[in-house]
């Protein structure tokens, strides 16, 4: 149950119903299914018009990038949101992974990356940097960035960079203000929170 009431559609102005539809739209397309309350995280930036359009312009810039592949960037959004444990980022990022071609056993294998044949060289040094950034404090060593340059190259490794750290906003967002999962992988497998205790 989210901490705050979130703006309600007869409380919302013309530009966040319209930032609503194309959020919505967008969601969908991603993950395939509407939910109740996929747009729970934007009625909380709603208190603060100004906020919600910047958040918005954020994402839709977010959405553009295309320096890393689907399957590295939904290892990496999902990582991050396991380590955060944020219910909401799992159930639509675990949702968006499958669509992007991650298989149940990937999504399951998470936890035990290091140690799971479905994961690649390259797909290990992606998680370990999103579980890395994702901590408290952030535990990122030179030598991991010095192998993910290497594979990726600089700019690459700033958008995986910047998509982790997008990732941990959303995440510490829902998280603080009590937003929970929406069902958007209702019925299908889900990763798992990180139970490590960091």
């Amino acid at each position: 149950m989210p901490r705050l009431a979130g703006v309600s559609d007869r409380d919302a102005g013309p530009a966040t119903k319209i930032a609503w539809f194309f959020t919505k739209r967008h969601l969908t397309r991603l993950a395939g299914r509407q939910t109740e309350t996929m747009l729970e995280p934007l009625r909380m930036y709603a208190h603060v018009p100004k906020l919600l359009s910047a958040y918005g312009k954020l994402e839709q810039a977010s959405a553009k990038l295309d320096l890393l592949d689907r399957r590295h960037r939904a290892l990496a959004e999902l990582k991050a949101a396991t380590t955060v444990r944020c219910e909401y980022c799992i159930d639509l990022g675990s949702q968006i992974a499958r669509r992007w071609g991650l298989s149940d056993e990937e999504l399951l294998a998470l936890p035990a990356y290091r140690t799971a044949a479905c994961f690649s060289a390259t797909d290990r040094l992606v998680l370990d940097y999103a579980a890395a950034m994702s901590r408290t404090p952030v535990e990122v060593s030179d030598e991991l960035v010095d192998a993910l340059r290497a594979v990726f190259g600089a700019a690459a490794l700033v958008e995986l960079t910047y998509l982790i750290a997008l990732e941990n906003l959303r995440a510490r967002f829902n998280l603080a203000l009590g937003i929970g999962s929406s069902g958007f992988s209702e019925g299908m497998v889900c990763a798992v929170p990180d139970t490590d205790g960091r």
